[in-house]
């Protein structure tokens, strides 16, 4: 049996995964709310490995580096993430990484994660990693594409297209769930199309 592979991605309505630096928007966008935020911690204290790619670590690196386990009481959402066992796909860094429970596999992503799946007796979960998670589903390696899509739209400043360049595919609806009245998650299982 293999392990589920879910690829966690938050965008705005129009698509967005980040916004520039003339974006004021601030984390989540300004509309995290607590019924959001004790879900997202919920997801991510069961037990799962993090995948990523090179450039989403290297943004954890600046923006959670600073964390540690007694940062859970303030913020454990990017405490647990960062705490959990990771795998950073990249060909640019280097060992050892500055991570706790971190390795770099350096290789094919598809060959490295297909093998994980393999061996992994816990879930595996990847946050943004957009040019990573779009090669996995085109290799049909996503079990659950989790799209968190926040009240805004970025159009102006909006960066990082969270599907642009992904392979044409079929989603079938597993669940939505709206949170505090304006964020929808919804969580889909993708099929490449014909």
């Amino acid at each position: 049996m293999t392990a589920t592979y879910t690829w966690d991605v938050l965008c705005t309505l129009d698509g967005f995964g980040s916004f520039g630096p003339e974006g004021d928007w601030g984390g989540y966008w300004g509309k995290q709310g607590p019924e959001f935020l004790a879900h997202r911690a919920a997801q991510y204290a069961e037990a799962s490995h993090l995948v990523l790619g090179a450039s989403t670590f290297r943004m954890f690196q600046r923006f959670l580096g600073a964390l540690t386990r007694d940062s859970e009481a303030d913020d454990p959402v990017n405490t647990r993430m960062k705490f959990l066992p990771t795998t950073v796909v990249s060909s640019t860094l280097e060992d050892p990484l500055d991570w706790p429970d971190a390795r770099r596999a350096h290789g094919d992503a598809v060959e490295i994660i297909g093998g994980l799946k393999e061996t992994s007796a816990v879930p595996l979960r990847s946050h943004g990693s957009l040019a990573l998670n779009r090669a996995l589903l085109a290799a049909g390696l996503v079990d659950v594409l989790q799209v968190t899509v926040f009240p805004v739209i970025s159009g102006r400043t909006g960066t990082a297209p969270i599907l642009a360049g992904a392979e044409d595919l079929d989603l079938e609806l597993l669940g939505a769930r709206t949170l505090d009245g304006r964020i929808q998650e919804l969580r889909y299982r993708p099929t490449r199309h014909g």
